[in-house]
């Protein structure tokens, strides 16, 4: 048997994950051990017979563990985007243990004691204003997770904590199959109509893979979007969007129905038993929002101005879709139209834009803004290992020369992967005894893949992904905290996407264009007036996109919120009540959001999906700073990249505040959509 490099520390090229040698049976040994070394470190803090202190008690319980949590994040990392059967299972098996103990963690009466003496005792003008936000954020995990409850609630707790990892891995379990396992294959050429010859081409490939002459499609990004935006045939569009709405839905081993009622029953007795009426409430106490209420009135805000625009916007494609003899419009009709009248109102060809954005040149173009911005180099090598052949690795250097990061990207779907795009990170980024550990970061996207007669070209969409989580890793990569868990994204969760949202506004700006939109086989820069087109599609049916992000909003709010065990047995009838009056469209039996919302089930976002649309306000106000002084401004970069390197340390307020020297308003958003006149 292979020794278990996970044993011991790595002893690999800057410190990275030795990926080639790891094996699913790894992580149950190795979190043991580690988990005993932790137990020690607590010991030795709670045994410690000198007065609590900030140093001695919250610092020294910041530092345990790290191995430990290293681990966790390497096995959640590689079962979210190279998983089979057999990590499926380890994660099963190690989550649960993890689990408990971080429980132990956070029910230990006797550190808690030690915890709550320094936060009553300490002298605070003693303490930086990092380690102050630290004791305050140790102490309020501690009351969050239990610490004050009695033996009898604590052991409720951790069995619900138990439960509700089970049912979030059976979820992102049953949707992951359910997307593999569909397979729409046709056999007749005349059906592909208006399908672009690049989509055609890798659904043949798809199929001769499979021993057919014909064109497989599946429910991946890369083979569903475009299928919904340019396939004429109205009938197949419709079998392929009904496919999608039902995963998680049908009457098989997949459905997801109990475990939405249950994880939503599981949250909210957990925030009951914690002293909190709503899930919501329990959630949002650590947001800017800071109330279910204040989240409410914001969606309701932007509702009143955006719906009128939905209705607006859906007449549009009515119109167009009636000189077809479609008399109602459906879900499946939406991306159709929606293309063509782009098309008509902007002039604006996906399919003429894409030679303009191959991924090299798009991949190149973030990392030369980052460089005009923050003085990042990126540097491609050989000698970081990857746990799949398709990733790419890069060291990552500030201006003086030094490592700031390294950067993983994985951009192409994989039947081992989950649907969507993401930012994680490997290893954390802290400082002690005069180093500063520098992150391991990673962004997993499900762009087109590259064919036999042309390389992966992005969509406007894909690249516009591409640089949102890129936004996501600069927060990492640029991290300079002292303490691992106020590092890089660790901060509230509506403030963690102004990072990637504002970044996305780049990719819309001919200065920065400029630097990377070029056709893939003559390199001429792409025309102005592609450019003023992409700027004008920021307004392009945003009342309707707009409507769509609040529906999502809403029901989110449903479940965290408003929702009660008792009364809501059905999870369909629950979704269409709390979505009601943002449905635009017919409803379809067999289709449900609720069974494939990752984002708030099994993902970090629930009670927090508005996030979107509150950082959305963060985002447009600050980019007018940049646009006001210039999008490569030094000075309001600087500024922007100290807002980005201080992670969670101070309050996100604080920290846009003195980025913008005011705070945030919605008007820039308002103005940039087009929802205001």
């Amino acid at each position: 048997m292979t020794s278990n490099p996970l044993l011991s520390d790595f002893d690999t090229y800057l410190n990275t994950t030795p990926f080639s040698q790891i094996k699913p049976e790894h992580f149950k040994p190795a979190i043991a051990k580690q988990i005993k070394a932790t137990q020690k470190e607590i010991e030795s803090i709670i045994q410690n017979p000198a007065d609590p202190n900030f140093k001695n008690t919250v610092e020294a319980l910041e530092f345990s563990g790290q191995h430990l949590a290293r681990l966790h994040s390497i096995l959640m990392n590689i079962n979210s985007a190279e998983t089979t059967a057999d990590w499926q299972a380890a994660t099963e098996e190690v989550l649960p243990v993890l689990n408990d103990f971080y429980n132990d963690i956070k029910q230990n009466q006797a550190l808690f004691k030690k915890i709550a003496w320094v936060k009553t005792h300490q002298n605070i003008e003693q303490l930086s204003a990092e380690q102050q936000m630290l004791l305050e954020q140790t102490y309020k995990s501690f009351v969050r997770n239990g610490a004050h409850l009695n033996s009898e609630d604590q052991n409720k707790l951790r069995e619900i904590d138990r439960e509700i990892t089970q049912l979030k891995l059976q979820f992102n379990k049953n949707i992951l199959q359910e997307t593999n396992d569909y397979q729409l294959l046709i056999t007749r050429e005349k059906d592909l109509e208006g399908l672009p010859e690049s989509v055609i081409e890798t659904a043949q490939k798809a199929a001769e893979k499979q021993g057919q002459k014909a064109w497989l499609f599946t429910l991946h990004a890369p083979s569903y979007l475009p299928f919904m935006k340019y396939l004429k045939n109205r009938d197949l569009r419709r079998k392929m969007a009904l496919a999608y709405g039902s995963r998680g839905f049908k009457a098989n081993a997949y459905n997801n129905t109990e475990n939405v009622l249950k994880l939503a029953q599981l949250r909210k007795e957990r925030a009951q038993l914690l002293g909190y009426p709503t899930y919501a409430d329990y959630v949002l106490e650590e947001r800017m929002a800071e109330k279910p209420q204040k989240v409410i009135d914001f969606l309701d805000h932007l509702y009143k101005v955006a719906h009128p625009k939905a209705k607006a916007d859906l007449e549009k494609l009515k119109n167009l879709a009636q000189k077809d003899g479609i008399e109602t419009l459906e879900k499946w009709d939406i991306a159709y139209y929606m293309t063509i009248l782009k098309k008509q109102e902007l002039d604006l060809d996906e399919q003429k834009l894409k030679v303009y954005f191959p991924l090299e040149n798009v991949l190149k173009g973030a990392f030369d803004i980052a460089g005009k911005l923050y003085g990042l180099q990126f540097k491609e090598t050989d000698q970081i290992e990857k746990y799949h052949s398709e990733v790419r690795t890069f060291e990552v250097y500030d201006s003086d020369h030094h490592l700031t990061a390294v950067f993983y990207a994985d951009f192409f779907p994989r039947e081992g992967k989950r649907q969507g795009a993401w930012m994680t990170a490997y290893k954390a980024q802290w400082q002690k005894n005069g180093q500063n550990s520098r992150p391991h970061i990673s962004i997993v996207t499900n762009f087109t893949r590259p064919t036999d007669s042309q390389p992966s070209l992005l969509n406007f969409n894909e690249v516009t992904t591409l640089f949102h989580e890129f936004g996501h890793a600069l927060h990492g990569m640029l991290a300079q905290s002292t303490y691992p868990s106020l590092s890089g994204t660790n901060v509230y969760w509506d403030f963690v996407e102004l990072p990637s949202q504002i970044m996305e506004n780049w990719a819309y700006e001919k200065e920065a264009l400029d630097l990377f939109a070029a056709h893939y086989k003559t390199g001429e820069k792409m025309p102005e007036e592609y450019i003023e087109r992409i700027k004008k599609s920021l307004q392009f049916m945003t009342g309707y996109a707009t409507n769509r992000q609040l529906s999502f909003g809403y029901l989110d709010m449903g479940w965290h919120y408003f929702f009660t065990p008792e009364k809501d047995k059905d999870v369909a009838e629950f979704e269409i009540r709390q979505q009601s009056k943002t449905l635009i469209l017919p409803i379809q039996k067999s289709n449900n959001m609720s069974v494939a919302f990752s984002h708030i089930f099994p993902g970090g976002y629930a009670a927090g999906y508005y996030s979107y649309k509150w950082a959305e306000v963060l985002d447009a106000d600050a980019f007018a700073y940049f646009k006001e002084k210039g999008i490569f401004n030094k000075a309001v970069a600087q500024k922007f990249k100290e807002l980005l390197q201080s992670g969670g340390t101070a309050h996100p307020m604080e920290l846009y505040k003195k980025f913008r020297g005011r705070e945030p308003e919605i008007t820039a958003l308002l103005k940039r959509a087009g929802l205001k006149n």
